[in-house]
């Protein structure tokens, strides 16, 4: 350990708790517990600071010479600096949009119109639908194969052996999600991408439940396209798309004549949500805030989802030991010690719908999300019927003690 990470402290769990207005709301007598992160996290004072900030002294449009637009264009640069140093990459390389979904349907339109009848493009049955709909959409409009490798339902990951039989010759890009956001896997994506490319394939990561937990690195995972959502990583509601320069600059994207031809502002059609941008790069400052000591920003970045991540394994295997204990109750995914995941849990309780269940526990100030998350194809492998599954979803904000009280009202309903 160096002297520098000796010196480096992460925020306690009290004083990020502390940074949310979110956690003093009471429901029914209860004290709020936002555990469905994985549907979209609270937001901290500083990154809504930010954005009322800009809306109220420097509300522009871009590219114009007059100060408000000047300043306009500075604070979007450093949203994009922000991102970049949040995925590794480069600010030329970060776009911006309405989200993930739309980001992608936007791309997918863009790399299609180079492909056609005997090309393929291979995503899989663990995915969130926006990583595998838009490129389905290709099938229609451009007569692709898109072919789809198959989930383990005995423990919620892909099969990399069936994907990687699915890649040859006719591929032109493999989608492959970081981590379930249904089932908290977490994904070997650089052995997907190392297969990708081997097959001279393009390889795109939706990393929408993977970024909140694990610090990005796009050189690393070594991918030619990343989307995340700021709104999963304590950010407003928005859309990051990562692509490498080379790649995005090229792209014939849908765009009116005089926008910007450029990396990359040519992926982001129309005017943008500035004050979104803007509160992205706030969410990334300010989880490398909360490392006290650290160098540069992506140092810090890396301090604080290091501490994130161990506070997370613990609530996590409290919530599965907790929940294993419950009678009727079937827990889904990798259980503690099986391999890589985030602390999120999905379950079904015997003789109680998932609707009943996140009824019964928003009650008690337990708010939780319920049903397929739009990974279908997921819940439909797993078997548990259109309801769905109830999902648990650990935060920076999460503590043991609400994890105690999801685990005491289940059993409460169990009985």
């Amino acid at each position: 350990m160096t002297a520098t990470a000796e010196r480096v402290s992460v925020s306690s769990v009290d004083e990020i708790r502390a940074d949310f207005p979110a956690q003093s709301r009471t429901h029914g007598g209860h004290v709020v517990a936002y555990l469905d992160g994985p549907g979209g996290t609270q937001v901290p004072r500083v990154v809504a600071e930010r954005m009322n900030a800009y809306l109220l002294h420097h509300n522009a449009n871009t590219h114009w010479r007059y100060p408000t637009s000047a300043e306009t264009d500075a604070m979007i640069m450093d949203a994009r600096r922000a991102l970049a140093d949040f995925v590794n990459g480069t600010p030329d390389e970060i776009a911006f949009g309405a989200n993930m979904t739309t980001l992608t349907f936007h791309l997918s339109r863009a790399l299609g119109r180079d492909w056609g009848s005997g090309d393929e493009i291979v995503v899989t049955e663990l995915d969130h639908h926006a990583n595998v709909a838009p490129w389905r959409r290709l099938e229609k409009e451009r007569g692709v194969r898109v072919l789809s490798a198959r989930m383990r339902v005995e423990d919620g990951t892909i099969d990399l052996d069936d994907l990687e039989q699915k890649i040859g010759p006719r591929t032109r890009l493999v989608a492959v999600g970081g981590a379930s956001n249904a089932l908290g896997t977490i994904s070997d994506i650089r052995r997907v991408v190392e297969a990708a490319h081997v097959a001279r394939a393009l390889a795109f990561v939706d990393a929408v439940h993977l970024a909140p937990h694990e610090l990005i690195d796009v050189e690393d995972i070594g991918c030619d396209l990343l989307a995340c959502s700021a709104y999963k990583f304590y950010g407003p509601h928005i859309g990051v798309l990562w692509g490498r320069h080379s790649l995005i600059d090229a792209l014939d994207v849908p765009k009116l004549d005089p926008a910007p031809t450029e990396a990359p502002e040519n992926l982001e059609t129309g005017t943008q949500n500035h004050e979104g941008m803007i509160g992205a790069g706030a969410a990334v400052d300010y989880l490398a805030g909360l490392a006290r000591g650290a160098g540069s920003r992506r140092e810090a970045l890396s301090a604080t989802f290091s501490e994130l991540h161990r506070r997370g394994v613990t609530l996590f295997e409290t919530l599965w030991r907790g929940l294993s204990a419950v009678r009727g109750l079937t827990l889904y995914g990798r259980p503690p010690g099986a391999g890589a995941r985030t602390p999120t849990v999905a379950f079904t309780l015997a003789r109680h719908s998932a609707d009943d269940v996140a009824v019964a526990l928003a009650e008690q100030g337990l708010f939780v999300s319920h049903g397929d998350f739009y990974a279908a194809t997921v819940i439909e492998r797993l078997g548990v019927g259109p309801d769905g599954v109830v999902r648990v979803g650990c935060s920076a904000y999460s503590t043991i003690e609400e994890i105690e009280r999801v685990v005491h009202a289940v059993s409460t309903l169990s009985s």
